[in-house]
Protein backbone atom coordinates (compact mmCIF):
# COMPACT_ATOMS: atom_id res chain seq x y z
CA UNK A 1 0.00 0.00 0.00
CA UNK A 2 0.93 3.21 -0.62
CA UNK A 3 1.25 5.97 1.91
CA UNK A 4 -1.85 7.96 0.14
CA UNK A 5 -3.91 4.66 -0.08
CA UNK A 6 -3.50 4.15 3.83
CA UNK A 7 -4.97 7.74 4.72
CA UNK A 8 -7.89 7.15 2.61
CA UNK A 9 -8.53 3.84 4.03
CA UNK A 10 -7.86 4.99 7.60
CA UNK A 11 -10.04 8.22 7.11
CA UNK A 12 -12.64 6.13 5.84
CA UNK A 13 -12.82 3.85 8.91
CA UNK A 14 -12.78 6.88 11.10
CA UNK A 15 -15.71 8.08 9.33
CA UNK A 16 -17.65 4.55 9.98
CA UNK A 17 -16.89 5.41 13.21
CA UNK A 18 -16.84 1.70 15.31
CA UNK A 19 -13.28 0.92 14.40
CA UNK A 20 -11.33 0.62 17.28
CA UNK A 21 -7.95 -1.22 15.96
CA UNK A 22 -6.09 -0.88 12.64
CA UNK A 23 -3.71 -4.01 12.19
CA UNK A 24 -0.91 -4.18 9.30
CA UNK A 25 -0.89 -7.77 8.05
CA UNK A 26 0.65 -9.16 5.29
CA UNK A 27 2.65 -10.86 3.55
CA UNK A 28 5.09 -8.98 5.80
CA UNK A 29 4.46 -5.54 6.87
CA UNK A 30 8.17 -4.81 7.80
CA UNK A 31 9.46 -5.32 4.16
CA UNK A 32 8.04 -1.74 4.15
CA UNK A 33 9.37 -0.55 7.24
CA UNK A 34 9.07 2.98 6.85
CA UNK A 35 6.05 2.82 5.41
CA UNK A 36 4.99 0.51 8.09
CA UNK A 37 6.21 2.99 10.71
CA UNK A 38 4.64 6.40 9.31
CA UNK A 39 1.19 4.40 8.82
CA UNK A 40 1.48 3.24 12.08
CA UNK A 41 1.85 7.05 12.81
CA UNK A 42 -1.13 7.94 10.79
CA UNK A 43 -3.06 5.13 12.83
CA UNK A 44 -2.33 6.42 16.33
CA UNK A 45 -2.55 10.06 15.48
CA UNK A 46 -6.00 9.06 14.07
CA UNK A 47 -6.47 7.82 17.60
CA UNK A 48 -6.82 4.08 16.28
CA UNK A 49 -4.96 1.63 18.38
CA UNK A 50 -2.57 -0.47 16.42
CA UNK A 51 -1.46 -3.16 15.91
CA UNK A 52 1.58 -5.57 13.77
CA UNK A 53 1.61 -8.97 12.91
CA UNK A 54 5.45 -10.42 11.78
CA UNK A 55 7.47 -13.07 11.41
CA UNK A 56 10.34 -11.58 13.01
CA UNK A 57 12.42 -11.87 9.80
CA UNK A 58 14.65 -9.05 10.94
CA UNK A 59 15.41 -10.07 14.01
CA UNK A 60 18.48 -11.28 13.32
CA UNK A 61 20.71 -10.17 16.32
CA UNK A 62 19.09 -9.17 19.64
CA UNK A 63 20.76 -5.38 19.46
CA UNK A 64 19.24 -5.59 15.45
CA UNK A 65 15.60 -6.33 16.63
CA UNK A 66 16.26 -3.12 19.21
CA UNK A 67 16.79 -1.01 16.40
CA UNK A 68 14.36 -2.25 13.90
CA UNK A 69 11.35 -1.81 16.77
CA UNK A 70 12.22 1.02 18.55
CA UNK A 71 10.60 3.41 15.85
CA UNK A 72 7.60 1.74 17.22
CA UNK A 73 7.98 2.00 21.25
CA UNK A 74 5.07 3.79 22.65
CA UNK A 75 3.14 3.69 19.06
CA UNK A 76 1.83 0.16 18.71
CA UNK A 77 -0.45 -1.92 21.33
CA UNK A 78 0.18 -5.23 19.93
CA UNK A 79 3.02 -7.01 18.14
CA UNK A 80 1.79 -10.85 17.18
CA UNK A 81 4.99 -12.70 16.57
CA UNK A 82 4.61 -15.39 13.77
CA UNK A 83 6.12 -18.69 15.91
CA UNK A 84 5.32 -22.29 14.53
CA UNK A 85 6.76 -24.63 12.21
CA UNK A 86 5.17 -23.24 8.86
CA UNK A 87 7.03 -20.29 9.26
CA UNK A 88 10.13 -21.37 9.54
CA UNK A 89 13.19 -23.22 11.35
CA UNK A 90 15.16 -23.35 14.46
CA UNK A 91 16.70 -20.10 12.92
CA UNK A 92 12.90 -18.10 12.71
CA UNK A 93 12.51 -19.35 16.49
CA UNK A 94 15.89 -17.77 17.18
CA UNK A 95 14.96 -14.55 15.46
CA UNK A 96 11.71 -14.70 17.30
CA UNK A 97 12.91 -15.02 20.39
CA UNK A 98 15.31 -12.04 19.42
CA UNK A 99 12.10 -10.04 18.81
CA UNK A 100 10.64 -11.16 21.82
CA UNK A 101 13.58 -9.47 23.80
CA UNK A 102 13.26 -6.32 22.43
CA UNK A 103 9.92 -5.55 22.64
CA UNK A 104 10.23 -6.22 26.41
CA UNK A 105 12.89 -3.95 26.68
CA UNK A 106 11.02 -1.37 24.53
CA UNK A 107 8.04 -2.62 25.97
CA UNK A 108 6.15 -3.18 23.37
CA UNK A 109 2.78 -5.80 24.26
CA UNK A 110 3.84 -8.71 22.93
CA UNK A 111 1.78 -11.60 21.87
CA UNK A 112 2.69 -15.28 19.85
CA UNK A 113 0.43 -16.96 16.71
CA UNK A 114 1.06 -20.77 16.21
CA UNK A 115 -0.42 -22.93 14.29
CA UNK A 116 -1.04 -26.41 15.49
CA UNK A 117 -0.15 -29.18 13.00
CA UNK A 118 -2.93 -30.99 11.02
CA UNK A 119 -5.08 -33.05 13.02
CA UNK A 120 -4.24 -32.01 16.51
CA UNK A 121 -7.37 -32.66 18.52
CA UNK A 122 -6.54 -30.57 21.84
CA UNK A 123 -7.26 -27.35 19.63
CA UNK A 124 -10.33 -25.36 20.36
CA UNK A 125 -11.85 -23.75 16.88
CA UNK A 126 -11.47 -20.20 16.39
CA UNK A 127 -13.67 -17.53 15.33
CA UNK A 128 -12.73 -14.15 15.20
CA UNK A 129 -8.94 -12.78 16.10
CA UNK A 130 -6.66 -15.44 16.79
CA UNK A 131 -6.29 -16.14 21.16
CA UNK A 132 -2.83 -16.87 23.06
CA UNK A 133 -1.62 -20.52 22.45
CA UNK A 134 -1.98 -22.77 19.47
CA UNK A 135 -4.98 -22.52 17.27
CA UNK A 136 -6.20 -24.90 14.24
CA UNK A 137 -4.92 -25.04 11.16
CA UNK A 138 -7.18 -22.86 8.58
CA UNK A 139 -7.53 -24.90 5.15
CA UNK A 140 -7.68 -22.12 2.35
CA UNK A 141 -4.69 -20.67 0.44
CA UNK A 142 -1.48 -22.69 0.50
CA UNK A 143 -2.71 -24.37 3.68
CA UNK A 144 -4.44 -26.30 0.86
CA UNK A 145 -2.18 -27.81 -1.37
CA UNK A 146 0.71 -28.11 1.59
CA UNK A 147 -1.80 -28.99 4.37
CA UNK A 148 -5.10 -30.45 4.02
CA UNK A 149 -3.71 -33.98 2.42
CA UNK A 150 -2.62 -34.89 5.75
CA UNK A 151 -5.92 -33.60 7.65
CA UNK A 152 -8.22 -36.84 8.15
CA UNK A 153 -11.05 -35.07 6.93
CA UNK A 154 -15.07 -34.94 6.83
CA UNK A 155 -17.74 -35.36 4.51
CA UNK A 156 -18.41 -32.58 2.85
CA UNK A 157 -22.26 -32.68 3.48
CA UNK A 158 -21.81 -32.46 6.92
CA UNK A 159 -20.23 -28.85 6.83
CA UNK A 160 -22.78 -27.39 7.31
CA UNK A 161 -22.05 -24.00 8.77
CA UNK A 162 -18.79 -20.93 8.67
CA UNK A 163 -16.58 -22.14 11.96
CA UNK A 164 -14.45 -18.95 11.47
CA UNK A 165 -16.19 -15.45 10.69
CA UNK A 166 -19.48 -14.25 12.09
CA UNK A 167 -20.56 -13.23 8.40
CA UNK A 168 -23.64 -11.57 9.52
CA UNK A 169 -22.21 -9.27 12.26
CA UNK A 170 -18.72 -9.15 11.18
CA UNK A 171 -16.04 -7.97 14.26
CA UNK A 172 -13.54 -6.95 11.76
CA UNK A 173 -12.81 -6.60 7.94
CA UNK A 174 -9.49 -7.02 6.05
CA UNK A 175 -8.30 -4.63 3.30
CA UNK A 176 -6.11 -5.60 0.36
CA UNK A 177 -3.77 -3.19 -1.72
CA UNK A 178 -6.47 -3.17 -4.45
CA UNK A 179 -9.12 -1.40 -2.24
CA UNK A 180 -11.11 -4.63 -1.54
CA UNK A 181 -13.16 -5.25 1.69
CA UNK A 182 -12.70 -8.65 2.52
CA UNK A 183 -15.37 -10.11 5.60
CA UNK A 184 -13.35 -13.35 4.83
CA UNK A 185 -10.09 -13.46 3.08
CA UNK A 186 -11.11 -13.92 -0.68
CA UNK A 187 -14.81 -12.63 -0.10
CA UNK A 188 -15.27 -9.11 -0.92
CA UNK A 189 -18.16 -6.92 -0.10
CA UNK A 190 -16.93 -3.80 -1.84
CA UNK A 191 -14.07 -1.63 -2.96
CA UNK A 192 -13.00 1.23 -1.02
CA UNK A 193 -11.64 3.05 -3.62
CA UNK A 194 -14.84 2.91 -4.90
CA UNK A 195 -17.01 3.49 -2.89
CA UNK A 196 -17.01 4.30 0.86
CA UNK A 197 -16.20 2.22 3.74
CA UNK A 198 -19.82 3.37 5.79
CA UNK A 199 -22.08 3.22 2.54
CA UNK A 200 -20.36 -0.44 1.81
CA UNK A 201 -20.92 -1.73 5.24
CA UNK A 202 -24.62 -0.19 5.06
CA UNK A 203 -24.86 -1.78 2.19
CA UNK A 204 -23.76 -4.79 2.76
CA UNK A 205 -26.72 -7.75 3.01
CA UNK A 206 -25.48 -11.12 4.42
CA UNK A 207 -28.64 -12.86 3.34
CA UNK A 208 -29.09 -11.54 -0.23
CA UNK A 209 -24.63 -11.80 -0.96
CA UNK A 210 -24.15 -14.38 -3.11
CA UNK A 211 -21.64 -15.80 -1.16
CA UNK A 212 -22.25 -15.13 2.59
CA UNK A 213 -26.20 -16.21 1.73
CA UNK A 214 -25.64 -19.56 1.03
CA UNK A 215 -22.92 -19.82 3.55
CA UNK A 216 -25.63 -18.68 6.44
CA UNK A 217 -28.10 -20.81 4.90
CA UNK A 218 -26.42 -23.49 5.18
CA UNK A 219 -22.26 -23.29 5.22
CA UNK A 220 -20.04 -24.06 2.43
CA UNK A 221 -22.26 -27.14 1.71
CA UNK A 222 -24.97 -25.20 1.07
CA UNK A 223 -22.56 -23.01 -1.31
CA UNK A 224 -22.07 -26.03 -3.02
CA UNK A 225 -25.67 -26.83 -3.54
CA UNK A 226 -26.52 -23.57 -4.77
CA UNK A 227 -24.87 -23.47 -7.62
CA UNK A 228 -24.38 -27.22 -8.48
CA UNK A 229 -20.93 -27.43 -8.28
CA UNK A 230 -18.61 -30.21 -8.46
CA UNK A 231 -16.80 -31.34 -5.48
CA UNK A 232 -15.01 -34.07 -3.80
CA UNK A 233 -15.92 -36.67 -1.33
CA UNK A 234 -14.94 -35.34 1.70
CA UNK A 235 -12.64 -31.97 3.09
CA UNK A 236 -9.80 -31.27 5.67
CA UNK A 237 -12.69 -28.90 7.40
CA UNK A 238 -15.35 -26.26 6.40
CA UNK A 239 -12.92 -23.41 5.09
CA UNK A 240 -11.51 -26.19 2.79
CA UNK A 241 -14.98 -26.63 1.28
CA UNK A 242 -15.37 -23.14 1.15
CA UNK A 243 -12.19 -22.22 -0.71
CA UNK A 244 -12.61 -24.99 -2.98
CA UNK A 245 -16.07 -23.68 -4.00
CA UNK A 246 -15.22 -20.21 -4.04
CA UNK A 247 -12.46 -21.23 -6.42
CA UNK A 248 -14.87 -22.75 -9.18
CA UNK A 249 -17.16 -19.54 -8.63
CA UNK A 250 -14.52 -16.70 -9.19
CA UNK A 251 -15.52 -16.41 -13.00
CA UNK A 252 -19.36 -16.06 -12.31
CA UNK A 253 -18.16 -13.77 -9.03
CA UNK A 254 -14.88 -11.68 -9.91
CA UNK A 255 -15.37 -8.75 -8.44
CA UNK A 256 -16.30 -10.49 -5.08
CA UNK A 257 -13.89 -13.70 -5.18
CA UNK A 258 -10.98 -11.89 -5.32
CA UNK A 259 -7.95 -10.64 -5.29
CA UNK A 260 -6.15 -13.62 -7.65
CA UNK A 261 -3.68 -13.85 -5.05
CA UNK A 262 -6.20 -14.64 -2.45
CA UNK A 263 -6.47 -18.01 -4.89
CA UNK A 264 -3.33 -18.82 -6.10
CA UNK A 265 -3.19 -16.59 -9.08
CA UNK A 266 -0.46 -14.09 -9.07
CA UNK A 267 0.79 -13.34 -12.52
CA UNK A 268 -1.65 -10.86 -13.14
CA UNK A 269 -3.55 -10.04 -9.63
CA UNK A 270 -6.37 -7.29 -9.63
Amino acid sequence: MTLRQIDRILQQAKELGTIRWIYFEGGEPFLYHAILHRGARMAAQKRFQVGVVSNAYWATESEDALEWLRPFAGLIQDLSLSCDIYHGDEESNRRVRNARWAAEKLRIPLAAISIAQPGATRVAPVSGQLPAGESPVVYRGRAVEKLAPRAAGGDWSEFTSCPCEDLRNPGRVHVDPFGNVHICQGISIGNLFRKSLKTICAEYDPDAHPVTGPILEGGPAALARRYDLPHADTYADACHLCYAMRASLRSRFPEILTPDGMFGVFEESR
